[in-house]
C-alpha cells in the first residue's frame, strides 16, 4: 500500500455482531466477543499505517434500548478489553479519547476509562477515539449550549469557535467513514465532522472486517479526487 495521501482520521461504525453471531448459530455475545478483537487489529494495523486518529463508533445513545443483559455485557466486555489492552497501548504509544457523555455511564465503566485515559493522554503515535453513549446531534446541541454559555455574540459564534466545543476539538476531521454489515446510513455519527467525508460501505460483518479489509477501503480512498465543494480541483 503506497504511504502518499493515506487519510488522517478514519471513522467507523462497526456493524454486524449480531448478524455475524446469528448465521454461526451463535450468541449475540460471542459476536460482540469476536468484534473486540477486530476492533484490536484495527488499531494496531492504523497504528502501523501511521494513521493518527481512529474512531470507532462502540455504543450510541440509541443502544441503552437493547436488552439490558446486552447492554451490562458490553460494558463488562469493555472493561475487561480495556483493563487487559492498556499495556499494549502504552507500549504501541496509542492515546485513548472518549466522545460521548461518560456521566450517564456505570460507575466501573467511567472508572476504567478515565484511568486509561489519564494513563494514555502522553501518547503521540495513535489517538483512538471511543464513540461511546454517543450521538452526532446531541453533540451539535451540547456545543450550542457551550457556546451560549460564554455569552458569545452572534458574530463571534464561527466554524471555528463552534468545533472547539466538539468532543473532536482539535482535531481533523474524518477524512473516511467506513461502515460495515452493509448497512447505508449514518446513524447519528459524527454529523457536524463527515461534512466532506468521503464513505466506504462494505457487506462484510464487523467481526470479520480483517486488516486487508481496511487497506482495500484506504486503497478505495486514495483514487478518490476530494474536492469539497470545488468544482474540478483536487485538495
Amino acid at each position: 500500500m503506497a504511504n502518499m495521501n493515506l487519510p488522517r482520521h478514519v471513522a467507523v461504525i462497526m456493524d454486524g455482531n449480531g448478524r455475524w453471531a446469528k448465521a454461526r448459530n451463535l450468541s449475540r455475545s460471542d459476536g460482540h466477543k469476536a468484534g473486540a478483537e477486530a476492533a484490536k487489529a484495527i488499531v494496531v494495523r492504523c497504528r502501523e499505517l501511521g494513521i493518527p486518529y481512529l474512531t470507532l463508533y462502540t455504543f450510541s445513545k440509541e443502544n441503552w434500548s437493547r436488552p439490558k443483559e446486552e447492554v451490562s455485557f458490553l460494558f463488562d466486555l469493555l472493561i475487561r478489553f480495556l483493563n487487559r489492552e492498556l499495556d499494549t497501548l502504552l507500549a504501541q504509544s496509542v492515546r485513548l479519547q472518549v466522545l460521548g457523555e461518560l456521566d450517564d455511564l456505570p460507575f466501573g465503566v467511567r472508572q476504567v476509562v478515565h484511568r486509561v485515559c489519564e494513563k494514555t493522554q502522553g501518547e503521540k503515535a495513535l489517538t483512538l477515539n471511543l464513540a461511546l453513549n454517543y450521538s452526532g446531534r446531541a453533540e451539535i446541541l451540547r456545543a450550542c449550549r457551550r457556546l451560549a454559555a460564554k455569552g458569545l455574540p452572534p458574530e463571534e459564534i464561527t466554524e471555528e469557535a463552534f468545533q472547539r466545543e466538539l468532543y473532536t476539538a482539535g482535531q481533523p476531521d474524518p477524512d473516511i467513514i467506513i461502515r460495515t454489515s452493509g448497512e447505508l446510513r449514518l446513524s447519528n455519527y459524527l454529523l457536524f465532522q463527515a461534512a466532506y467525508s468521503e464513505f466506504y460501505f462494505t457487506d462484510v460483518h464487523w467481526p470479520d472486517f480483517t486488516p486487508a479489509h481496511l487497506e482495500d477501503a484506504i486503497l478505495d480512498y486514495q483514487q478518490r479526487q476530494r474536492r469539497f465543494g470545488k468544482t474540478g480541483e483536487q485538495l
